[in-house]
């Protein structure tokens, strides 16, 4: 009679790969992360078994793991080279990581900070493209993104994109970009029509719409310098 389970027979809720893809990685244990890794265990053990009881014979420290070799892992039945080679690789990153500074989010706390990080991507453009920036709190960029290229004149917007991606990243603050190539600084009707579009999508989900910028080659048009926001 078989007594133990596979992984891919346990319950889904208990499945390492599905619960972090449900709950994040953070509510992993050491083993259960470090089984996403290898993949798999022995007939004898599943692989969070066999990392349990290697984790255990370190102090279930994980710098202890680091330092092993691959030929000390490979005493444990189940772990082959390729196994230990992908855990020592993993251990490394983590080193590396914690040596590593955070990446510095650009501060757009302004019109001209916007301005200054979008004139590279829009200053040789010969058609209008729109983008969102996405900010926390503090008005540090989360990510910026393409939502729309269109023709020299006008670019299509789906005002829905916007808010789906700023709920995606847990952005609070929104700002909208986009550039006339025409160097005409002076926002259009339409223009003006979408800035009141995106404030009153975001005003319902609770976001802040910080401002509609104009770029063109050397100058800029303000919604919120200008009054209009």
């Amino acid at each position: 009679m078989k007594d133990k389970l596979n992984i891919n027979e346990w319950s889904e809720e208990d499945r390492p790969r599905e619960k972090l893809e449900r709950l994040g990685a953070s509510a992993l244990s050491n083993a259960e992360l470090l089984a996403i890794l290898i993949g798999s265990g022995s007939t004898d053990q599943s692989a969070v078994e066999l990392m349990k009881d290697i984790l255990k014979d370190c102090n279930n420290n994980l710098n202890t793991l680091g330092k092993m070799s691959c030929q000390q892992l490979q005493k444990y039945k189940g772990m082959g080279p390729a196994k230990a080679i992908t855990i020592l690789a993993a251990c490394e990153l983590g080193k590396r990581r914690a040596a590593t500074k955070a990446e510095e989010r650009p501060q757009m706390n302004c019109a001209a900070a916007i301005y200054e990080y979008m004139l590279p991507k829009m200053q040789d453009l010969d058609v209008e493209e729109a983008w969102a920036l996405f900010m926390n709190q503090s008005k540090k960029l989360i990510k910026a993104i393409l939502i729309g290229r269109g023709g020299i004149s006008e670019t299509s917007v789906d005002v829905r994109i916007i808010l789906r991606e700023a709920l995606l990243c847990n952005a609070t603050i929104v700002a909208f970009v986009h550039n006339h190539p025409s160097g005409n600084i002076n926002p259009s009707k339409q223009d003006d029509k979408l800035t009141q579009s995106i404030k009153e999508a975001c005003q319902t989900m609770r976001l802040f719409f910080m401002d509609h910028v104009i770029v063109t080659d050397g100058m800029y048009y303000s919604y919120y310098e200008a009054g209009k926001l």
